[in-house]
């Protein structure tokens, strides 16, 4: 039989933790949706006795209808000398309402004695004492034993007294947490297995890893090897120092090659759109290298690679990409043969052939760009408008007769005025235009608008998403060649396009223009398709 893990993410409390990381109380509940739509088990949801904020969450959740994961409120043990029940903290994680809480307490004898300044009876106290009292309050206690494998590493006895009062208390998941992430694999292994043959016949053991050794994943694996049943964790890994173990490949990894079950099988094409969806409303980008749900985890670049992917997919994937929800990328560069060209032409014109001489000139044109310092394999849109100029699909929908930028610092106000003027033919319609921004690459695109707006409105949905810039040759100073790259969207679709030259200005306006054109050419394929 397929063996249950139960998948704890804890992205709004420890995720939370993490530079740069603030959700409001709307991303929570939104991230809550998420999380409970990819299937996991339990969403620790924040401290209610540490923030008005956390709080206010609570109280909103609880009018959601969640249909697989259980809400989790997070605190700490009583307090030393203070009673369960005058304890404002516990009194707070009551009030939460939630039937699962989540408690840590102190299994390290140098936390005990010198960081919260109590005996080490009285720290087993503090922790049979809360573990009973929520019990006694119809709670489902799970208690995440901080700094376990630091403490089993100093006094083994010790911590494994810890975690036996714990159950004593009533606790239904002992969580070793290995809270400095500098524990080794062996470490980790011997410390679960301990845990385990002591208790695993009474409670559930689980594990909450950190990354500052880059072992947070692995750690998670080998617990679950020993006997660990519950695994928490974020799901995109972020968190404090170098962040928690990444749910997302952790998920993967036990499900789709160790043979255990940790979300329902029909979600697990979810994880990837998931992911994004999360990583949007964190307002983080999301690694592209990462694991199973990256941009770059199914993207092929060799040429010798790509022809063999192509054959058989297998020969280079580990899964196919679907599996969860991602896709297969093929990365543009002077490195890609004649098999990558024509999965691209084919996106737009089936009938190009390998043999096509076409297919040769594309592949010389690209060589020569990239050694001038163009980069292709993140800017696929400006890739499709070099193909379709070489295959005679393009037509330009301005043409230039100058622009000229400059920017000056205002006396009284703060801050950088710029301002652009430009002159372009559309339609044999001649449009003179200005634009003021915040920069001068600003104060171009506001003036490229206002001159294509009257005859593409749709450049007004067209959106900059990210701009930036790559020195080529620092060796040049002042002078050196810089690469622009330009994401941009309408809304619908995402596209990236590119731009090189020794004045910053003229490369982002290459990038500029190519991101308008290639929205444009593709409202302009969309009519002519619904007409055919």
């Amino acid at each position: 039989m397929t063996k249950k893990i139960d998948i704890f993410d804890s992205t709004l409390r420890d995720g939370s933790q993490g530079e740069g990381i603030s959700f409001s109380v709307q991303d929570k509940i939104h991230i809550v949706e998420a999380l409970d739509d990819l299937g996991v088990n339990y969403i620790e949801a924040g401290n209610p006795g540490s923030n008005p904020k956390d709080m206010e969450f609570f109280q909103k959740a609880k009018e959601l209808k969640l249909k697989t994961a259980r809400l989790v409120a997070f605190g700490s043990t009583r307090r030393k000398d203070i009673a369960c029940s005058e304890d404002a903290n516990l009194t707070s994680l009551l009030s939460a309402e939630t039937e699962d809480v989540c408690i840590f307490g102190k299994t390290w004898d140098f936390q005990v004695t010198d960081i919260l300044h109590a005996t080490l009876d009285e720290n087993l106290e503090m922790i049979r004492d809360t573990c009973a009292y929520l019990k006694g309050k119809g709670r489902n206690v799970m208690f995440d034993a901080e700094h376990f494998f630091t403490g089993y590493a100093a006094n083994k006895d010790y911590a494994l007294a810890s975690l036996n009062a714990a159950v004593e208390g009533g606790a239904s998941v002992l969580c070793l947490c290995e809270t400095k992430g500098g524990a080794m694999l062996g470490e980790c292994a011997d410390a679960v297995k301990a845990a385990f043959e002591k208790f695993g016949d009474k409670v559930k053991i689980g594990i909450h890893t950190h990354n500052d050794s880059g072992l947070a994943v692995a750690n998670s694996l080998v617990a679950v090897e020993n006997g660990a049943t519950h695994v928490q964790g974020v799901l995109l890994g972020f968190g404090e120092r170098t962040g928690n173990a990444n749910l997302s490949t952790i998920i993967a990894n036990l499900q789709l090659k160790m043979g255990y079950e940790c979300i329902p099988s029909d979600c697990m094409e979810k994880l990837t759109p998931i992911c994004h969806r999360i990583a949007e409303i964190a307002n983080i980008p999301l690694e592209a290298g990462m694991p199973y749900v990256g941009q770059n985890a199914f993207a092929h670049k060799a040429g010798m690679h790509i022809d063999a992917v192509l054959k058989n997919p297998f020969a280079y994937e580990h899964i196919t990409p679907e599996t969860v929800g991602n896709e297969r990328v093929f990365l543009m560069s002077e490195v890609a043969g004649r098999s990558m060209i024509i999965e691209k032409i084919k996106k737009f014109d089936s009938s190009i052939q390998k043999s096509d001489p076409v297919v040769a000139e594309i592949i010389a044109k690209v060589k020569q760009l990239e050694h001038e310092g163009y980069q292709f394999e993140g800017a696929d849109g400006s890739f499709e408008l070099l193909v379709r100029k070489l295959i005679g699909k393009y037509q330009p929908f301005f043409n230039l007769h100058y622009y000229k930028v400059s920017g000056e610092k205002p006396l009284v106000e703060e801050g950088l005025y710029s301002f652009a003027h430009l002159k372009v033919d559309v339609e044999g319609n001649t449009r003179v235009a200005a634009g003021e921004g915040k920069g001068q690459i600003n104060a171009l695109d506001v003036a490229l608008r206002q001159a294509l707006e009257p005859f593409y409105p749709a450049v007004n949905n067209i959106h900059l998403t990210d701009y930036k810039v790559r020195v080529l040759d620092g060796k040049s100073a002042t002078a050196s060649r810089v690469r622009v790259l330009i994401e941009s969207t309408d809304g619908t679709d995402s596209w990236t396009t590119v731009g090189v030259s020794c004045d910053l200005v003229e490369a982002s306006w290459f990038a500029l223009v190519d991101s308008f054109e290639y929205k444009l050419i593709k409202d302009l394929e969309k009519r002519f398709n619904k007409l055919m």
